[in-house]
């Protein structure tokens, strides 16, 4: 059967509210917002090489701008809110911004297939340069693995990075 171009939704259990806020060693995964705007233009933009080896996929295609930023972030915002994907902004426990997490709906990012179709969300993020020379790009793998397991209500991801840490 071909599913290209299906989406399925993410299935949060009713009644659980998806954390906000998550704390892994000194990394941190909130909620991504508009007030986070600045921050994530300067590192989407010093980090589109990188994006493209680690994460993969069609985005970004090149450097983004406040305003298209802007709208990107009301759409993380909403569709957390409303249960259609999850995105998070990366920090260290300074407050450093160091990239973002997105738990996307399978076929979302991901063309569903037969192979994919087991798995109920579709992992990913990336992390600026500084932030992957210092470790925290496999720390956010194994982070995720953490809060999978602890706090979030997903039982079989994939990992849709193009590199994924061993």
């Amino acid at each position: 059967m071909d599913l290209r171009g299906f989406v399925r939704r993410l299935v949060v259990p009713p009644g659980f509210e998806m954390p906000r806020e998550l704390a892994y060693e000194d990394l941190r995964a909130r909620a991504l917002t508009r007030d986070d705007l600045a921050d994530d233009v300067a590192g989407i933009n010093a980090s589109l090489d990188l994006i493209r080896r680690t994460r993969g996929g069609k985005w970004p295609t090149e450097a983004v701008t406040e305003d298209y930023n802007y709208v990107d972030a009301v759409w993380h915002e909403c569709e957390f809110r409303d249960h259609g994907s999850f995105t998070y902004v990366l920090r260290d426990s300074d407050g450093g911004y160091l990239g973002c997490l997105y738990l996307y709906p399978m076929g979302g990012r991901t063309p569903l297939t037969d192979e994919v179709l087991a798995h109920d969300v579709d992992v990913s993020w990336w992390v600026t340069p500084p932030a992957y020379e210092a470790g925290f790009y496999a720390k956010t793998y194994r982070a995720v693995q953490t809060w999978l397991a602890d706090a979030l209500p997903f039982q079989a991801p994939f990992y849709s990075n193009r590199e994924i840490p061993t």
